[in-house]
């Protein structure tokens, strides 16, 4: 009874601050849940840009020590399949992000909201004002990567090592990253498609303004979000 009413106070205290519900962030060490993606796809091509200043904030962003990509381990099992399917065909995944944890997605609410800080403006939000990138659904409070099985990735030529022609870089804000965009050409609409068949056959869901951007459709921890560092 003891310890039952210190987890009820300590549930209480942290009510107060934050909401004692499934929805809210995930302070505890979840990570048993997760695995390295390279760990269990050897050959995966990773490119952690939040490990570093080449993404749309222009700095290592919150959370990320490392650069490494980790996943839940049910998104990574069906992940592996879908470099399987690339593999026989001559293609493979790169991964630019898993995992994100909750204070980094504050990270990136805070430079939105400083009108000032312009610097990679013209890289990855040319055309629009940087205070709708919410509105427009390119970044969000809460976001589906901080619970585990969100991935955004491209594939590559297994040959040369070269990105496919995707139409837009990964992360760039705006309509023609937008998944059946019309200002693509045929080739880069073919190759999004490959990206999207082979993710949803092996049970992964896209995201219509993100043609990276994947959810695992039976995702373990739809509801809860997780803070612990990306290292």
């Amino acid at each position: 009874m003891k310890n039952f009413n210190v987890v009820l106070l300590a549930c209480v205290l942290f009510a107060s601050a934050y909401g004692c519900s499934q929805q809210s962030v995930r302070q505890d060490d979840g990570r048993d849940g997760f695995v390295y993606v390279h760990d269990v796809i050897p050959d995966v091509i990773l490119d952690v840009r939040y490990h570093s200043n080449d993404n749309f904030m222009g700095t290592v962003v919150d959370g990320y020590h490392r650069d490494v990509i980790l996943i839940s381990k049910p998104a990574a099992a069906a992940l592996s399949k879908v470099q399987d399917d690339l593999r026989q065909q001559g293609f493979g995944l790169k991964i630019f992000d898993g995992y994100r944890p909750q204070k980094a997605v504050n990270h990136f609410v805070r430079w939105s909201e400083n009108p000032a800080d312009r610097l990679t403006k013209q890289t990855y939000y040319p055309d629009l004002p940087k205070d709708r990138l919410f509105e427009l659904g390119y970044i969000a409070r809460k976001s589906g990567h901080t619970r585990g099985s969100t991935l955004d990735l491209t594939v590559v030529n297994l040959a040369s090592g070269e990105e496919l022609d995707m139409g837009s870089p990964w992360d760039f804000f705006g309509e023609v990253s937008h998944h059946d965009s019309p200002l693509v050409d045929s080739t880069a609409t073919a190759n999004r498609e490959l990206l999207r068949q082979t993710m949803v056959r092996h049970g992964f869901l896209p995201y219509a303004n993100e043609w990276w951007h994947y959810t695992l459709a039976n995702e373990p921890y739809p509801d809860t979000y997780f803070d612990f560092n990306v290292e």
